[in-house]
């Protein structure tokens, strides 16, 4: 299927690793120009000699910087003139005790749910003038095991999201987002033995095994594509039927 996704413009923010790097190879592949967004450098400079081509222009920001919306959105107007596409991926899980001090769940608001507003702010007005744009939030599950601010700012992510895309849906923009399930990464392979996530695949994944973070990835660069028009103001998890619930 042809995307219809060749010459769009894109940002995207934790792009270095993991999923982000994913979705931004996604989208390179299918002829997007991309402002990839993190805050290591290094890694970032890597993805760009990986992908080649010109597609990627690396920018080293930390999202939770002083002005890092107002700097995204100004550097990738100036590369790119507008900015098609916006992924927000930037994030981090965030367990904490029930006594925890409100400074904990500032940063954690701050991380997992400001930075998605303020950066898709400062990118709107030029995707109202110009009547197109795709706006795609990489979020949290819905069943948290215990108590995690990142989990309560994701759902915060989902209710603004949800409010936004009434606003905006006559302008041809749509949001949706995407909570990953069990997806590798570098944090999970510190964190989860290799005989642990073989138990836990067997007993509460329904296909057996733990994603990629090329299978969320293939649904977003479908979401951020002129052919997903009518999808908007949705949560799609993709975590392999690890959901228990069917809302």
């Amino acid at each position: 299927m042809d995307l219809g996704l060749k010459s769009k413009t894109a940002v995207v923010t934790g792009a270095s690793i993991g999923i982000g790097r994913a979705i931004t190879k996604g989208l390179a592949a299918e002829g997007v120009r991309i402002v990839a967004v993190a805050r290591r450098g290094d890694l970032l400079a890597q993805l760009v000699q990986e992908v080649g081509g010109g597609a990627i222009i690396p920018f080293e920001q930390d999202v939770m910087a002083k002005d890092a919306a107002e700097n995204i959105a100004a550097f990738a107007l100036k590369e790119f003139d507008h900015a098609d596409i916006l992924v927000n991926n930037a994030g981090g899980s965030r367990p904490l005790p029930v006594d925890a001090p409100d400074s904990k769940w500032d940063e954690a608001i701050a991380l997992n749910f400001t930075s998605y507003r303020r950066i898709a702010h400062a990118l709107l007005p030029q995707m109202v003038e110009r009547k197109w744009g795709r706006i795609i939030n990489i979020t949290g599950k819905s069943e948290p095991e215990g108590l995690n601010a990142a989990f309560a700012a994701k759902a915060a992510v989902h209710a603004w999201a949800k409010g936004l895309s009434r606003e905006i849906g006559e302008h041809g923009i749509t949001i949706n987002c995407i909570p990953p399930g069990r997806i590798m990464s570098e944090q999970i392979r510190r964190n989860y033995p290799p005989d642990y996530r073989e138990r836990f695949a067997e007993e509460e994944i329904p296909v057996g095994y733990w994603g990629e973070p090329e299978d969320l990835a293939a649904l977003a660069v479908f979401l951020a594509s002129p052919v997903a028009r009518y999808i908007t103001g949705t949560v799609i998890p993709v975590d392999g039927g690890l959901r228990r619930y069917q809302f």
